[in-house]
């Protein structure tokens, strides 16, 4: 890597194990609040009976973040064109676009209307690529059983390559929802030999025997 140059974190990356409910750092559950309790009582009961639909798996929308980083799909990363860094999850075709070298606290100004993942900047801290988001999409949730979250979230990813491997340690806050910050992390196998597929949400598509966690269809 020459002199000023950006960590090369490009490639393809498909992770070995998923958990439909997302694993705290350290252990434990999330720190909900009253309000956080409520909504995702609220949230699982509809998920049972049905009065709730999980839009990501039904209506095919993406699935939002923290969720989307629990993917048992494959994905690529690029870093072209300069200045940007976009995720490409092969699962409902997602697409994450990190905005480089913007000034700190200039999140704001990059914000429209919300996005189901969010509004992303990003800086180089040594050889970890530190994402902050915000603008998310309040109909998402954080994990497959329906943890919430509100439009006040906000969310820091510090994303660097332990050798053939990908981390990505995401910090959630989210005052409304949650009584402290909190931490997940995901880790993914670097795999030259895999190209991101077709996808086609409610249809067959890729084999997904080797990552375990997945339920067989």
């Amino acid at each position: 890597m020459g002199a000023g140059a950006a960590p090369d974190i490009a490639g393809t990356y498909w992770a070995t194990s998923y958990s439909a409910k997302i694993e705290v750092v350290g252990g434990g559950e999330p720190p909900l609040t009253a309000a956080g309790k409520a909504a995702y009582a609220m949230n699982q009961a509809g998920l049972r009976d049905g009065s709730m639909v999980d839009r990501a798996r039904r209506l095919c929308v993406p699935d939002g973040v923290p969720r989307v980083l629990a993917t048992p799909y494959p994905f690529e990363v690029f870093q072209v064109p300069a200045g940007q860094v976009t995720f490409l999850y092969e699962m409902n075709h997602q697409v994450r676009v990190i905005v480089l070298d913007k000034p700190q606290g200039k999140l704001d100004s990059l914000m429209g209307d919300p996005w189901y993942n969010g509004h992303s900047v990003g800086r180089w801290d040594g050889d970890t690529l530190v994402v902050e988001s915000a603008g998310y999409n309040e109909t998402t949730f954080l994990d497959a059983g329906g943890l919430p979250h509100s439009a006040a979230m906000s969310t820091l990813e510090r994303i660097r390559k332990l050798g053939d491997r990908l981390e990505d340690i995401i910090t959630i806050h989210d005052p409304q929802m949650y009584a402290s910050d909190w931490q997940a992390r995901f880790v993914y196998d670097a795999r030259a030999d895999v190209r991101v597929e077709d996808y086609a949400c409610n249809d067959t598509h890729r084999d997904l025997s080797q990552v375990s966690g997945v339920q067989p269809r």
